[in-house]
């Protein structure tokens, strides 16, 4: 991949720094993939031109960073927002209606799952921000959650194949349906620790 190649030429020459700024652009909906920007760091690493905890750790930052400032833009302007040119492009106000419905029926779940769909990540988070339902805090708590499944994945992904494109390449092409793969254990191991939570309160108010 010629990006990625580009991206690890970048990175080896400007280090971690190049790296955070690189996802914070992606977070805000930048024509820029983050699972590429997140193998490349990791790769990086593999060469030895970074270590690759911290490496995760920046990259981890990076991710927060970018989507807290989308949802915190969402916040600040709410609807008016919609009327900016490079926002009315990507977010119509006949999408941000749909998503406000999906937003409004099923809350928490949508901010989640949101982190696995890069098409749609921007929008939901501005929308998340603009309904005011959530506070900055759980919104950084369920996406570090959501992150903290896909972001190393792509990182060490990167590390162990640093001298194998091949495989790494194979590999690269997987991980999008392993990402939907940990998404939904962890979406159904949410699920059941919510029934059970809510099954200890109904026994306990009998």
């Amino acid at each position: 991949m010629d990006l990625l190649e580009r991206l690890i030429t970048i990175f080896a020459e400007n280090g971690y720094v190049a790296v955070w700024i690189a996802l914070t652009i992606c977070g805000l909906g930048l024509p820029l993939p983050e699972d590429v920007t997140l193998v490349a760091g990791g790769v990086i690493a593999g060469l030895g031109y970074a270590n690759v905890h911290v490496m995760f750790a920046m990259c981890m930052v990076g991710v927060l960073l970018g989507d807290a400032t989308v949802f915190l833009l969402g916040r600040r302007y709410g609807e008016a927002m919609l009327k900016w040119r490079w926002i009315a492009r990507a977010l119509p106000p006949e999408r941000f209606e749909v998503v406000q419905h999906k937003f409004a029926r099923y809350g928490n779940r949508v901010l989640f799952v949101a982190r696995f769909l890069p098409g749609m990540r921007t929008t939901i988070y501005l929308s998340a921000g603009a309904t005011r339902r959530v506070s900055l805090l759980r919104f950084l708590l369920i996406d570090a959650i959501a992150a903290l499944i896909s972001v190393p994945v792509w990182v060490y992904l990167g590390y162990f194949g640093a001298d194998n494109h091949v495989w790494l390449m194979k590999w690269m092409r997987r991980g999008q349906n392993s990402m939907w793969m940990l998404a939904g254990l962890a979406l159904l191991c949410m699920a059941w620790l919510w029934w059970r939570y809510r099954r200890q309160r109904i026994s306990q108010d009998d």
